[in-house]
């Protein structure tokens, strides 16, 4: 206590000159509205920093959750979309609940993506226990990425469509001529759509998506554009090099797909097979 009285009696005059000096600006700030209104404006401007700096730290750190808030809300309005009636069929009343054959199970995050490889694979960070199984489909906000091939609890691994082994039916959307759909192991931004036929009327540019008769994935989800066209007079069929909608070395988060019927189209489709 004696060290402060010290310190008050050692600036005393300092001390009182401030106090001198505060009392007045506040009587000029007081009574000229001039003087008020910039002080005002001083200090909201410098309050105003001060608030937008913490609040673009606060969104910094909430971005996380708001990016997931906002790949779930884009799978609810992706499966409306999916589940949307087909207008050119004729529904009767009573089988309008049937119309709902895509369910979106799980929102995933790509948590390792490999794509230097012939037979290149992703790790979600969901699994079984999210209702994620073999077989589903698996897409962006840009088009198709994989299909899953194995699961655990609470991971899947996926099938890239940039492996030597993925086999998709895609189709020319603007003529419905299709093919499938693999990727040759060369470029990680192309996929080549095979057995194409001659009389379909193609340029490059059109655009290239899945096809209707995929147990995979629906119909009409994008894949990519045309980007060179190559013709076997042997076969009588194009090839396509097919330049994707996505960069399939950077995926953030992926949708997972199941297609409500898929067992029963394929059991029906090997029953009609011939036998071999």
């Amino acid at each position: 206590m004696q060290q402060i009285f010290n310190f008050i009696f050692k600036n005393s005059y300092k001390l009182l000159f401030l106090l001198l000096l505060g009392i007045s600006f506040s009587l000029t700030i007081q009574s000229h509205s001039y003087h008020k209104s910039k002080v005002i404006s001083s200090a909201n401007f410098l309050t105003g920093g001060v608030y937008e700096r913490m609040n673009a730290i606060s969104e910094y750190f909430n971005l996380k959750t708001r990016n997931e808030e906002l790949a779930i809300e884009n799978a609810r309005l992706k499966s409306l979309l999916f589940n949307k009636a087909d207008t050119t069929k004729t529904i009767l009343p009573d089988t309008i609940k049937g119309v709902n054959k895509v369910n979106i199970v799980a929102v995933s995050k790509v948590i390792h993506n490999s794509f230097t490889m012939p037979e290149n694979y992703l790790t979600l960070n969901s699994g079984s226990k999210e209702g994620i199984g073999v077989d589903m489909g698996v897409i962006n906000d840009l088009g198709i990425v994989g299909l899953v091939e194995k699961t655990s609890a609470h991971y899947a691994t996926v099938q890239s469509i940039l492996n030597l082994n993925s086999k998709i039916s895609a189709k020319i959307k603007k003529s419905n001529h299709f093919g499938t759909l693999s990727w040759n192991g060369k470029s990680t931004g192309y996929v080549q759509l095979t057995d194409v036929p001659r009389l379909a009327m193609i340029r490059k540019g059109d655009t290239i998506v899945t096809n209707s008769d995929s147990t995979i994935f629906p119909e009409n989800i994008g894949i990519g554009t045309i980007y060179k066209i190559y013709t076997d007079d042997e076969t009588n069929y194009y090839t396509l090099d097919v330049k994707l909608f996505n960069d399939m070395t950077n995926l953030g988060h992926v949708y997972i797909i199941d297609m409500k019927d898929k067992q029963e189209i394929q059991a029906l489709q090997t029953k009609t097979q011939p036998a071999k």
